[in-house]
């Protein structure tokens, strides 16, 4: 055996056990996974003010049931951990759904019992959302951190739409359902007039990326479509209640904009 060639041999050997050690990357699969279960999480909190708010309708039990089995099966395909804090930021998040679903679960079965909900258990449950979704932007952050993986700009800007339609639809369903005559808002102290005006802004600057190809630019017209119609309502969230309304095209525009943060990754990728 030539020198050359042992010196590869040897060269090879030494590199294997650092490979072996290296913690594998995590995918864009991966935050995918975790953007989704984000959004069907907070989902879970809006189709619950609707069924308070509807008196029962069993249509949003049924959605209730289909966003926390969404959420729960995307929490469990994530991959593995890049690192340590993200391991522990993991365990924290499945431990916080767990709770979550728990109560959930617990308010659902009393409004089917009794027909109404006490104020503090709602309250309870509201600010588990909360701590549920800083959890999982924290762990979707740490992710690209330890992992040394970005989403791409637009995809990320396409995903943050997303996740501000459905946290202004569940502060509509929550101040429509006006449980205990309080209102559990999901956002803090933003008014949803004011999320409403972002949610404009932002979706005019997506209009405008010199990236969009004309399949999404098609998109995001139809997207734009369907936020004009319900726009005025949300602006004036104070005069007549639509609820059914604003959570039937929420979640067409949601949707819309899944798709289109697709088309972005694609693109981008």
């Amino acid at each position: 055996m030539s020198s050359r060639l042992l010196a590869m041999l040897l060269g090879t050997l030494l590199t294997l056990p650092t490979l072996a050690s290296t913690p594998p990357a995590p995918s864009a699969d991966s935050l995918l996974k975790l953007h989704q279960m984000r959004l069907a999480a907070q989902r879970s909190l809006g189709d619950f003010y609707m069924y308070n708010g509807m008196e029962g309708d069993q249509r949003y039990a049924r959605l209730i049931d289909e966003s926390t089995q969404t959420a729960d099966a995307r929490l469990n395909e994530l991959g593995e951990m890049p690192g340590e804090a993200s391991k522990a930021l993991h365990a924290q998040l499945v431990q916080e759904w767990q709770s979550y679903h728990s109560e959930l679960s617990g308010l659902v079965i009393s409004l089917k019992q009794k027909g109404y909900t006490d104020l503090q258990p709602v309250a309870d449950l509201t600010e588990r959302n909360k701590r549920l979704l800083e959890l999982s932007n924290e762990l979707y952050a740490k992710i690209q951190q330890e992992g040394a993986a970005q989403v791409p700009p637009l995809t990320q800007r396409s995903r943050d739409q997303s996740l501000l339609m459905q946290t202004i639809a569940v502060d509509y369903a929550s101040r429509s359902a006006s449980i205990g005559g309080s209102f559990m808002g999901s956002n803090g102290s933003k008014a949803i007039d004011e999320l409403a005006g972002e949610f404009a802004s932002q979706l005019a600057s997506l209009e405008k990326a010199p990236q969009n190809t004309p399949e999404i630019r098609q998109a995001l017209d139809g997207i734009s479509t369907k936020w004009r119609y319900i726009e005025k309502s949300l602006k004036n969230y104070n005069e007549k209640s639509v609820p059914f309304l604003i959570n039937k095209y929420s979640d067409r525009i949601i949707d819309g904009l899944e798709d289109v943060s697709a088309r972005y990754s694609a693109v981008q990728s």
